[in-house]
């Protein structure tokens, strides 16, 4: 782009020493018909005065005469005429003079006309390529400031950290960015294919419904205990819990806890879900099998280690948000029914995650391993139908409490991780619930 403008530049310059030329040369041809004509008039004057000198000062008679010796007489002048006085056309001279100047001035005229409109022109042509240069120039510094961001990309400075190159607003803004890249892949994925029904194992109830025998044990009994003790608890009146998430019968609260300056707030999110019973909302939650049908925020995952048959051992890795850091998960996972004590209370579906230490997945340098605690907790509610009519889908309802208390570990922002937790957690429940009624809709009911 320079180029191109440094040698319009230099053809308007070129032009304009042409010009310039032609100009000078026309000035210099009238300057010389002016200095011709005036050396002209200069000489005819020259002339008449050489011619009055040659004549005599004193005059003589008509008597005057020389004799000769033959005795006749001559006159001893003759009548002189002036000399080169029919050799000088002064009216040519001047007409000629004229004309030229007068032709010369409109040609000047014609020319500086052209040269007017041309200079529009190249003015034009001027601004034109002046636009361009300052639009390449734009771009090339934007294109500069991003490559000098991108250098920076795979270095620990700019990502996730209490150093890191941006400040709060420009991670929160990458994060969010980043997010919405995701959910657009997910829809699209979700929309061109279509589920597959994956066989799913279903486990009689009354197998949930022991304890079971392993290492773990006493600790699955511990936070299934706390979680039917304190989770089921209404949180409607407490000052501690603040209800950041109303959606027709969903709500969200949560409760600001801080530690290290690492956010820890414990959430809470209560749901009602027509169709679906407890037992079926636990299942396809708890079950690895169909776990990548709704869960979209996970990269891969395994079972590390089987406990019984309701209690597994999972480590999963999930999707990087940049510039956050990639965190990875190690959880016993346990499915359970609590047999209510007063037959006019419902049973109750639990499945608890919390995190453990496993020797076959140690934390390692390329993940960030965070800490949770999270319970998803259903009671069935059955409205009887009336007369002898069997109970279809549309006399059950599901009330879900859904508990989550994750560390995650690393460094970010408070701010973007109440913000995140504040758009993620709701969305789950949704895109989760509406799985399950989808998986359940012509099935037989499953208490």
């Amino acid at each position: 782009m320079l180029f191109v403008f440094y040698v319009t530049s230099s053809k308007t310059i070129i032009s304009d020493l042409l010009e310039a030329k032609r100009r000078r040369k026309a000035f210099i041809f009238i300057s010389w018909r002016l200095c011709h004509f005036l050396r002209l008039l200069l000489f005819s004057f020259s002339v008449v005065e050489d011619d009055e000198d040659e004549f005599p000062t004193t005059t003589k008679t008509d008597g005057e005469y020389n004799h000769n010796n033959n005795g006749s007489k001559e006159k001893l002048f003759s009548p002189a005429s002036p000399k080169g006085m029919n050799g000088i056309d002064f009216k040519g001279e001047a007409i000629t003079f004229k004309a030229t100047t007068a032709g010369i001035l409109s040609t000047l005229s014609h020319c500086i006309e052209l040269m007017v409109k041309r200079e529009d022109s190249w003015q034009k042509r001027l601004d034109k390529e002046l636009e361009k240069r300052r639009r390449v120039e734009d771009a090339y510094k934007c294109a500069v400031h991003e490559l000098k961001k991108k250098s920076h990309y795979g270095g620990p400075d700019y990502e996730e950290g209490p150093n890191s190159l941006i400040n709060e607003d420009e991670f929160f803004d990458a994060v969010e960015a980043e997010l919405d890249r995701q959910d657009k892949i997910e829809e699209q994925c979700h929309s061109e294919k279509v589920r597959i029904s994956r066989p799913s194992s279903v486990t009689p109830g009354d197998v949930y419904s022991t304890i079971g025998t392993h290492r773990f044990t006493n600790k699955v009994e511990e936070w299934v205990q706390n979680h039917m003790t304190y989770s089921l608890q209404d949180v409607g009146g407490d000052a501690n819990w603040q209800l950041v998430i109303e959606e027709g019968e969903m709500k969200v609260y949560r409760r600001e806890v801080e530690e290290n300056g690492i956010v820890l707030d414990p959430l809470k999110a209560t749901h009602s879900v027509k169709g679906v019973t407890g037992h079926e909302v636990c299942h396809y939650f708890w079950d690895t099998d169909v776990r990548m049908d709704w869960e979209t925020t996970i990269e891969n995952f395994n079972v590390v280690e089987t406990l019984s048959d309701n209690a597994i051992i999972v480590y999963q890795t999930h999707k990087r948000v940049w510039p956050s850091s990639q965190r990875d998960v190690l959880y016993l996972s346990a499915i359970r029914k609590i047999i209510a004590t007063n037959e006019n209370d419902p049973d109750t579906w639990l499945v608890c995650n919390f995190s453990v230490d496993h020797k076959d997945a140690s934390p390692t340098n390329r993940c960030v391993r965070a800490k949770i605690n999270v319970a998803m907790i259903c009671q069935t509610l059955v409205s009887p139908p009336e007369g002898d009519k069997e109970i279809s889908r549309d006399n059950i309802l599901c009330k879900i409490t859904y508990v989550a208390n994750v560390n995650p570990g690393g460094w970010a922002p408070a701010s973007v991780l109440r913000a995140v937790a504040k758009r993620e957690y709701p969305k789950f429940l949704k895109r989760f619930t509406s799985y399950v009624q989808e998986k359940t809709a012509g099935k037989s009911i499953l208490f």
